[in-house]
C-alpha cells in the first residue's frame, strides 16, 4: 500500500551509553520503570477513594453535597496540569520535572491522610492532582521517544496496562484498605512506592536535557485562558447533572465562560510565538482521529469503572470490600491481557487492533443491557472479562496510532494532549452516565407507576400478597406498609432499568469508535527492511 505509514524510530536515550558505545537497556528500563510506578500512583488515586467516600465523609466532617469534591478537585487539578507537563518537561528536562512532581505527590498524600477538616483535604487533594497531572503524560512521551521501534510496543503495553488497570483496581484496593486499616491509608500507601519511584528516576531516568531558554517568554496569558477554560468546563461536567445543567444560572454562566475562554485559548496558541500548549499535532490526520478514539476510550474506561461500583452499592447494597472483590475481575482480565495485546498489535495493522479492542469492550458493556436487580459477581463476569481484554487492546492501539506519524519534536505535546483528551472523555462520560441515571430512572419510575395504577391483575395480585405479608408480620398499618414496600420495589426496578440504559449508551459509544478506526491511515506494525539488507 503506497500510503502506509511507517513509525519513525527515535534516537538513543542520553546518559545510558556503555564504554563500548552501546545502550545499557537495563538502566533505561529501570528509569522508565520508576516513572511507571509514579504514573500508576497518579492514575490510581483518581478512583481509590470511590468505594470509601462515606468513610472519608465521616472522617473529615463533610456534608453529602461536599464529599464528591474529594474526587472532583483531584480531576480539576490534574486536567489543568496535564497539557502543561510537556512545556515544563521540555524546559527543565524529564528527570528533574518528574522528580519534583513525585516529591510534591508524596508530601500531598501524607497531608491528605492527616486531614482533619474538609477544607484541608480539598487543598491537599488539589496538590496531589497537580503532581499527578505532571507525571502521567511524561511516561507516555518517554515510551514513544526513549525506545526504538522493536521495544516501543512493549513500553506502550506497560503504559496501557497502567492506564487501564489503575482506575479499575482503584475501588478494589481502596475498599479493602479502608476495611482493614481505615480510609487514611488510601493516601499513606503512596509513600513507599513514591520513594521507590523517586530513587529509580533520580538514578536512571537521564533521558533528555531541558532547555532553560523556554523560561523566557512563557505565555502567561495563554496559561490563564487555558486554566479558566479547563476548570470551568470540568466543573460544568462534574456538577451540571446535579444542578439541572443549563437551567441553573451558575452552570449556564460557567458553560459560557468555558466556551469563550476556550476560543480565546485556541486563538492565543495559534498566534503566540511560543505557545504554552502546542496545537500542531492536530494537523496530523491520525492524531486527530486518534484523539476522538481516545476520547471514547476515556468515556468507556472511566464510566465503566464508575457504573459497576455504583450499581453494586446502590442496587445490591455491597460493602466497599465486596465491591472491590467483584471489580477484581476487570483488573485480572487487563493484567492477563497485556501480553496478548502486545502480540496482537505487533502482528497486524493498528486499525484492526482498535476495531478488535473497541468491539470487545462494546460487546462486554452490551451484556449490561440485560442487567437485573440480582446481578452480582457471576453475572458481571463476562462483561468484565470482555471489557478488560478489549480496553487493553483498544487503549494501546489508539495511543500507538495517534502519535505514530508525529515527528519526535511533537511527541511530548502530543502525549499531553492525548492524556487531556482521555481525561475529558472520562469527565464527559461520567456526566452523561449521571444524567442518564437521573433522568431515565425518573422516566422508568413514571412508566412503572402508570402500569401499577392501570388496574392490571398482576399488579393487584402483587399488592394483595404484600398486604398479606405485612399483616402476617404484625404491622400496625398493613396497607401503608404495603404501599411503602411497593414504592421501594418500583424505585429499585426503575434504577436497574436506568443502569441498563447506561450500558446501552456506553456500548453505542464503542460502536462509533469502531467506525472511526476505519477512517485512519494504515500504520505499519514494523518498518520494511531496507533494500540490500540491514545497514
Amino acid at each position: 500500500m503506497a500510503d502506509t505509514v511507517v513509525i519513525a524510530a527515535p534516537g538513543p536515550p542520553g546518559g545510558h551509553l556503555t564504554k563500548s558505545g552501546e545502550i545499557d537497556w537495563i538502566k533505561v528500563f529501570l528509569g522508565f520503570g520508576g516513572m511507571v510506578i509514579g504514573q500508576f500512583m497518579a492514575v490510581l488515586d483518581v478512583q481509590i477513594v470511590a468505594s470509601s467516600l462515606a468513610q472519608i465523609q465521616a472522617g473529615v466532617g463533610a456534608s453529602a453535597d461536599q464529599i464528591s469534591w474529594v474526587q472532583t478537585i483531584y480531576l480539576l487539578a490534574e486536567v489543568v496540569m496535564i497539557p502543561l507537563a510537556a512545556y515544563f518537561s521540555k524546559m527543565w528536562g524529564t528527570r528533574p520535572f518528574f522528580m519534583a512532581a513525585t516529591v510534591v505527590f508524596i508530601v500531598a498524600s501524607i497531608l491528605t491522610g492527616l486531614s482533619t477538616t474538609f477544607e484541608m483535604m480539598i487543598v491537599t487533594r488539589a496538590l496531589q492532582g497537580l503532581a499527578g497531572g505532571a507525571m502521567i503524560p511524561q511516561v507516555f512521551a518517554a515510551a514513544m521517544t526513549v525506545f526504538p521501534l522493536e521495544r516501543r510496543i512493549t513500553a506502550n503495553v506497560v503504559v496501557g496496562l497502567i492506564v487501564t488497570l489503575a482506575p479499575t483496581v482503584g475501588p478494589t484496593i481502596g475498599g479493602h484498605l479502608t476495611d482493614a486499616f481505615g480510609w487514611r491509608w488510601l493516601f499513606y500507601i503512596n509513600v513507599i512506592p513514591g520513594l521507590l519511584s523517586l530513587f529509580l528516576v533520580a538514578r536512571y531516568a537521564d533521558f533528555d536535557k531541558g532547555d532553560p531558554r523556554l523560561a523566557r517568554g512563557i505565555d502567561w496569558t495563554g496559561l490563564v485562558f487555558m486554566a479558566v477554560f479547563l476548570l470551568s468546563m470540568q466543573y460544568v461536567l462534574e456538577e451540571g447533572s446535579g444542578d439541572g445543567w443549563l437551567k441553573d444560572d451558575k452552570i449556564l454562566g460557567l458553560a459560557l465562560l468555558a466556551l469563550l475562554s476556550g476560543a480565546a485559548f485556541v486563538w492565543r496558541q495559534l498566534t503566540y510565538r511560543q505557545p504554552i500548549v502546542s496545537l500542531a499535532p492536530f494537523s496530523d490526520r491520525n492524531f486527530l482521529i486518534g484523539t476522538v478514539m481516545n476520547f471514547v476510550s476515556g468515556m468507556s474506561l472511566y464510566s465503566g469503572t464508575f457504573v459497576l461500583p455504583l450499581y453494586l452499592a446502590q442496587v445490591r447494597g455491597y460493602s466497599p470490600g465486596q465491591v472491590g472483590t467483584t471489580m477484581l475481575v476487570s483488573g485480572l482480565a487487563m493484567f492477563l491481557a497485556a501480553p496478548i495485546a502486545g502480540r496482537v498489535i505487533r502482528a497486524m495493522d493498528l486499525r484492526i487492533g482498535m476495531v478488535l479492542g473497541f468491539s470487545l469492550v462494546g460487546i462486554g458493556l452490551g451484556q449490561g443491557v440485560h442487567v437485573g436487580s440480582d446481578w452480582g459477581f457471576n453475572e458481571f463476569l463476562v462483561l468484565q472479562v470482555c471489557r478488560g481484554l478489549g480496553a487493553m487492546i483498544a487503549m494501546i492501539a489508539a495511543s500507538q496510532m495517534s502519535i505514530s506519524t508525529l515527528p519526535l519534536s511533537m511527541m511530548k505535546d502530543g502525549s499531553g494532549l492525548l492524556n487531556l483528551i482521555r481525561n475529558v472523555g472520562g469527565a464527559v462520560g461520567l456526566a452523561m452516565v449521571t444524567t442518564i441515571l437521573s433522568r431515565m430512572s425518573a422516566v422508568h419510575l413514571g412508566a412503572l407507576s402508570a402500569s401499577l395504577n392501570s388496574g392490571s391483575m398482576e399488579a393487584q395480585e402483587m399488592m394483595t400478597r404484600l398486604a398479606g405479608m405485612m399483616e402476617a408480620s404484625g404491622a400496625l398499618d398493613p396497607q401503608g406498609g404495603m404501599y411503602k414496600m411497593m414504592g421501594m420495589m418500583l424505585h429499585r426496578q426503575a434504577l436497574v432499568m436506568a443502569f441498563a440504559d447506561v450500558f446501552m449508551f456506553l456500548s453505542a459509544g464503542c460502536a462509533v469508535a469502531v467506525v472511526l478506526a476505519v477512517l485512519a491511515r494504515p500504520v505499519a506494525a514494523a518498518p520494511p527492511s531496507p533494500p540490500g539488507g540491514d545497514h
